[in-house]
Formats: C-alpha cells, sequence, structure tokens
C-alpha cells in the first residue's frame, strides 16, 4: 500500500513528508487554484519535496490539448505524473501519451469497465473515486477489489490510487 497526499498546501506536503509516510501527491487545477498561486510553480515546488510521483492534471477537453498540455508538464519534473479525466479523449491522449513514455494518472474512474479501457490504454495508474461511489451507493471496495484481481490476473503495472477519500473508513 502506498500512501498518497491530495493537496496542493506545500507547507503540509512537507511536514507530513518529513514524517517518511508519503509515497507521492495528487493534485488538481482546482485545488491548485484555492491556493492562489500559479499552476507551475506549484507543482514544481511540490516535485522538490517529494521523490515519488505527483499528479498534475490537464485543463484541456480534446485529446489534441491533453496531448500538448501533458506533454508540457511531464517536462517540469523527473516525477510528474499527468492526470487525465476518463473520457473517450482522455482514453486517445493516454494511448498516445503511453506510448511517449510518459506517465498518467487516469481519474474519475467509477466503473470496472472505466478501469480496465483506462488500463488497456496505457495508463500509469488509475484513480477510482471512492467517497463519491459511497455517495451514490456503489461499494467501492469492490470495485478497487474487481481492478485489482484484473491487474494481477493479466499482469499489468498499472497501479490503483483510491481518490475522493473522504474519512478515516476510506
Amino acid at each position: 500500500m502506498k500512501f498518497f497526499l491530495d493537496t496542493a498546501d506545500v507547507s503540509a506536503i512537507k511536514t507530513i513528508n518529513e514524517l517518511g509516510v508519503v509515497d507521492g501527491v495528487t493534485t488538481n487545477p482546482t485545488i491548485i487554484s484555492r491556493e492562489g498561486r500559479d499552476f507551475e510553480t506549484v507543482i514544481k515546488e511540490i516535485c522538490q519535496i517529494v521523490d515519488g510521483p505527483v499528479s498534475a492534471e490537464v485543463t484541456g477537453v480534446t485529446a489534441e490539448e491533453m496531448i500538448t498540455e501533458a506533454r508540457d508538464i511531464a517536462k517540469w519534473a523527473d516525477n510528474i505524473v499527468v492526470k487525465i479525466p476518463m473520457t473517450m479523449e482522455g482514453l486517445k491522449a493516454v494511448n498516445v501519451l503511453s506510448k511517449e513514455n510518459i506517465k498518467t494518472n487516469v481519474t474519475l474512474i467509477f466503473t470496472v469497465s472505466q478501469g480496465l479501457m483506462a488500463i488497456k490504454a496505457g495508463a500509469t495508474f488509475i484513480s477510482p473515486f471512492v467517497g463519491r461511489l459511497e455517495d451514490i451507493g456503489t461499494d467501492a471496495y469492490q470495485l478497487i477489489s474487481d481492478l485489482r484481481e484484473i491487474i494481477d490476473f493479466y499482469g499489468f503495472d498499472t497501479e490503483i490510487i483510491a481518490a475522493s477519500i473522504r474519512n478515516t473508513v476510506h
């Protein structure tokens, strides 16, 4: 199991990273905008603090926009992972980016089918939304278990990051 922080609070990341428990960080443009700071600057700072993967999300809507943005983001640091939404356009982008050895984290996974498509497209990480799934009465733990079983059975390298963690039970 790995522990990823979902924040853009650089001070909090430094503090928690000093405990030796942080394996990576996930962010998104909304989280960073709350900090009132430049997206690229914040991501680069986080990448200097944390040795593990740092997910930075694209804002483009089309595959072409996502690919262009991802190529730029991937140059910021060696530990960058580009977060891509689970959409048809997102899958197209992941397919291209994976062939260029750009690490990706496909977010907004709600079903096994979505997870499998992201895995097959070449995602480095997939992020099922635990809290949001529970909100609609879906067993998020079963989804994660099913995805883990698929990854193990077929020998995929994709890792799972449980997202939308809202409480200590998650």
